[in-house]
């Protein structure tokens, strides 16, 4: 019933007409489309006749290869991604993607990105991240037997940067400025793989996203339904963009008879997205202000967010960092201890407070362990410990 990919081509997001061999990733946005301002994304197109609807008869779980014939090739061996719960909390679900390997949504990502660099015979990849995007990358490529080079931000947790080297992936920390340019030289004179983004508008890997469909079949068969309203935690709109697909493609197999409104949920210090919305432009690039959601703030936005919540009648959501902690609190004293990035999705929904005629879903993304300052206070010790003490 899973069988082989049944992936095509890819196309371009600026021009559905522009279409290209599945090989290789075009890495650097469509090359028809894409300007000196402007880079346009790319998606997979599929065989959508011969997949067989039983596909999704099946138990969500973990492991993405069950979803293969909706999938670019997985080459790379599975460390068990997806799968994850679906929690009840409050008036909403949460999809609480911490539960992944690396404790992130990259991990369905990455998945799929470092499958293509082994079908490519890559020697090694190379990511320019901060945070999650980085360890997932590095999990991965060790698992497959690839080298990994790591860019990481001069400011980023160190907790984090010692996670990424566990993999024994060669972790630099540069000036943000810097790292794109590295990343290229990287590849042009390494032949590493690029598994995050190479242009000025944001497109990151073609293969990518794809992972994140698993996300909206996972929640079909959960619910029994599709949601009216999906929550996102948005940086460059790969999980937004992602989740929608998986939902278009549903109705595209005749399995669902409507489309979830999609919320992209921004950090009110940047919010390239937002802007591109609120404009009518296809992709935007902001300033940004300080805020301690390191995953989700960025300058630079893409295309993909603005196709995803414009199609579905969604809205894009701006939320500070007081409201992100405010959701990282509620969401722990449920048991899911999020990264502050990773409670977008809730602290988005409440900023909205709107009625939805079914039900609703915020994406969870991330750890705690992976905010920055985690493990670097110090609680003073009761040196006389007593019951007293203990409920005063």
């Amino acid at each position: 019933m899973n069988g082989p990919s049944l992936a095509l081509r890819q196309r371009s997001l600026g021009d559905p007409s522009a279409e290209f061999p599945l090989f290789p990733p075009l890495t650097r946005g469509c090359p028809a489309t894409s300007t000196d301002s402007l880079a346009y994304p790319l998606e997979i197109t599929y065989d959508y006749a011969k997949v067989d609807r039983r596909l999704f008869a099946q138990e969500p779980g973990p492991d993405l290869a069950r979803w293969s014939p909706l999938l670019p090739p997985l080459e790379a061996p599975t460390l068990g991604e997806g799968g994850t719960p679906l929690v009840e909390f409050g008036e909403v679900y949460v999809k609480d993607e911490s539960r992944n390997p690396t404790w992130s949504h990259k991990d369905r990502l990455n998945r799929v990105a470092i499958s293509a660099a082994v079908a490519c015979g890559a020697p090694g990849v190379v990511v320019a991240s901060s945070g999650n995007h980085g360890a997932s990358a590095a999990a991965y490529a060790a698992r497959a037997g690839l080298r990994a080079i790591v860019l990481a931000s001069a400011d980023s947790p160190l907790a984090v940067q010692a996670f990424v080297r566990a993999y024994g992936a060669k972790v630099v920390s540069v000036p943000v400025e810097a790292r794109w340019p590295l990343l290229r030289e990287v590849v042009d004179r390494l032949g590493y793989h690029p598994v995050s983004n190479q242009t000025v508008t944001h497109t990151g890997h073609p293969f990518g996203p794809e992972g994140y469909k698993t996300i909206a079949y996972e929640l079909f068969l959960q619910l029994g339904e599709v949601p009216a309203a999906v929550f996102t935690p948005t940086g460059y709109a790969e999980l937004l963009y992602g989740v929608w697909k998986g939902f278009v493609e549903l109705r595209l197999l005749g399995l669902a008879d409507r489309m979830p409104r999609m919320f992209s949920c921004e950090t009110a210090a940047g919010g390239p997205h937002a802007r591109a919305l609120a404009t009518g432009v296809p992709a935007a690039i902001v300033e940004l202000g300080p805020t301690d959601a390191y995953g989700i703030a960025g300058t630079v936005g893409g295309h993909r967010g603005v196709v995803a919540v414009r199609d579905s009648g969604g809205e894009a959501v701006l939320v500070t960092d007081d409201e992100l902690r405010r959701a990282q609190r509620d969401l722990a004293r449920q048991g899911m201890w999020q990264e502050l990035s990773g409670a977008a999705g809730v602290a988005g929904y409440r900023r909205l407070r709107r009625d939805f005629d079914g039900p609703v879903v915020c994406v969870a993304t991330s750890s705690g362990f992976k905010d920055a300052g985690v493990g670097s206070e110090r609680y003073p010790v009761v040196e006389n410990p007593s019951l007293e003490s203990l409920t005063a």
